[in-house]
């Protein structure tokens, strides 16, 4: 089950009209990938975060940080 982070996430992916698909190309992933974080089922590295926030206009703490 996703918890806050993971939905976050989703939230500010949405709020710029992203697809899964659309967020995985910008930052170099797969859309499975982007869905099973959304998920709370993938636990992504530093660089993954960093490039999602970064195509999210978002910082670690705004969407990967407690």
């Amino acid at each position: 089950m996703a918890d806050e982070k993971n939905v976050r996430m989703k939230m500010a992916r949405l709020e710029r009209g992203l697809s899964q698909g659309d967020l995985a190309a910008q930052v170099g992933a797969t859309r499975q990938t982007i869905g099973l974080i959304e998920a709370g089922r993938y636990n992504p590295s530093l660089k993954l975060c960093r490039a999602i926030c970064k195509a999210l206009g978002k910082t670690l703490d705004d969407l990967f940080w407690e």
